[in-house]
């Protein structure tokens, strides 16, 4: 085939700041003329990057959905793109934003009216992992057999993805940011809740009105950059920890490499922060980080972006593209937030029926309530060699667990990771035709993950987004 080209949008609704890229990505069939087709993108280029600006909101607690929205618009008018062309993308709501009580509310209507969005949302894990993408972490790690942890510090978190040989091995996030505690005119305007939490055990903890220059503010960065070295050691065991968000860090092995990304690594590698008009605590913290003695100890490697990590990864990493041999329903499409459920084949038997059988009832548990069946996807990681017989058989299986659940709404969805997905939908299709199927291959997912699936493109192939779970609470 021609190269085919198609464009993404990614835009970050963070804490302190709000930002937005445009990106074209060329797809191409990469396989030879007598080989199954492979439809890899084969070049990424941002076309427009907007300003970094500060995240409206209404009040403390609710984001300012028509100012976001009136930005969004304005940066298609400059990068001469219109919503309705955007095929793929991420839209993400990060750090202390997605604690907002109109947080869900905000992704949503933004996705369905600035363009094909995959991503509706992003928890914290996600996060992390879309900046260690965009601030080019993965792909360094892909070249060492080195643990690298990238730390994505923004106003209100820092995420923290390790990794090596270019996989994810382990995530955390902590409540450390620039924006945690922030000045006017010389004074303590605003104390987070975690911060204020964690001053709880201190005798005489810091409150509204003290000086910015209060010798206290600069022990309660120390406490965080501790906390956060701590933590990249192995050392954090509290669960209850006032600093942590979500779960303690899962990684094994020990970090040897750091690189940070987000708003507060543009002042640790540039060293300049004059362009920062934010009254908060964030220069400090970026200090402090430089000169921490038990940091030194790691190698400190660049990354590719700083403040623009997230937005970057959110934009040009986050897509991968189906195989070109599938067998989709057009109407169902697109599809956001299917929950993932890797049904385990057994390859010496292939016992296709009381398998499926069994994957479906523990899916239905996993992700329905009692009066609300929800639509999954079955994965498919080791299907064995499949003769005709086998691939009859598992379609049969497959029909006689899901069909009778089935509709427009919730269609049979088959992901697998090899080359069998137009076989086996053309399989279903043909023992029952009244079944809205998706069948995908060539994508790589795991129980707990959730896939988007956009629109058929030209070249017959879908863009897929896999990410993690959505919202996280305060």
């Amino acid at each position: 085939m021609k190269t085919e080209k198609i464009y993404s949008a990614g835009i970050d609704i963070g804490t302190s700041t709000t930002k937005m890229v445009v990106s074209s990505f060329l797809l191409k069939n990469v396989a030879g003329i007598t080989h199954v087709p492979r439809i890899e993108i084969i070049e990424k280029k941002v076309l427009h990057q907007s300003p970094i600006i500060k995240t409206p909101f209404i009040n403390h607690e609710i984001i300012d959905m028509a100012k976001i929205e009136q930005f969004i618009f304005q940066q298609y008018q400059l990068a001469q793109i219109s919503p309705a062309e955007i095929s793929t993308g991420a839209i993400i709501i990060t750090g202390e934003s997605a604690t907002k009580e109109n947080a869900s509310e905000v992704i949503h209507a933004i996705s369905d009216s600035a363009g094909h969005f995959l991503v509706a949302t992003a928890g914290p894990d996600l996060e992390g992992i879309i900046a260690a993408k965009g601030a080019g972490t993965v792909q360094q790690s892909k070249n060492t057999a080195k643990v690298i942890a990238n730390i994505d510090i923004g106003g209100g978190t820092a995420n923290i993805a390790v990794m090596q040989f270019g996989e994810v091995i382990g995530t955390c996030t902590l409540h450390v940011g620039g924006r945690l505690i922030e000045f006017h005119n010389g004074k303590i305007q605003s104390i987070s809740p975690p911060i204020k939490k964690l001053m709880e055990k201190w005798s005489h903890p810091l409150q509204l009105g003290d000086s910015a220059s209060d010798a206290r503010v600069a022990q309660l960065i120390q406490e965080l950059v501790s906390t956060l070295v701590k933590t990249l050691n192995g050392q954090l065991t509290d669960e209850h920890h006032p600093l942590l968000l979500g779960h303690l860090p899962n990684w094994v092995k020990p970090v040897d490499a750091i690189v940070f990304s987000g708003g507060v690594a543009s002042c640790i590698y540039e060293n300049d922060c004059t362009q920062r008009q934010y009254d908060d605590i964030g220069e400090s913290l970026a200090k402090m980080l430089v000169q921490h003695e038990q940091l030194q100890s790691f190698l400190w490697l660049q990354p590719e972006e700083t403040a623009r990590a997230t937005v970057t990864g959110a934009g040009m990493q986050t897509t991968e593209i189906s195989g070109a041999t599938i067998q989709v329903d057009e109407d169902v499409l697109p599809l956001k937030n299917v929950p993932v459920f890797n049904c385990h084949m057994n390859t010496a038997t292939k016992v296709f029926d009381e398998t499926v059988k069994m994957a479906v009832e523990r899916a239905d548990a996993l992700f329905s309530t009692q009066d609300n069946r929800s639509p999954f996807a079955l994965y498919f990681s080791e299907l064995p060699y499949l003769s005709f017989h086998d691939v009859h058989a598992l379609g049969e299986a497959i029909l006689q667990h899901l069909a009778t659940r089935c509709s427009k709404e919730m269609p049979i969805i088959i992901v697998i990771q090899s080359d069998y997905a137009k076989i086996i939908g053309q399989t279903i299709q043909a023992i029952n035709s009244t079944v809205p199927i998706i069948c995908i291959d060539q994508i790589k997912v795991e129980t707990g993950d959730y896939i988007d699936i956009g629109e058929v493109l030209p070249s017959g192939v879908v863009p897929v987004v896999v990410k993690t779970l959505a919202f996280h609470s305060k």
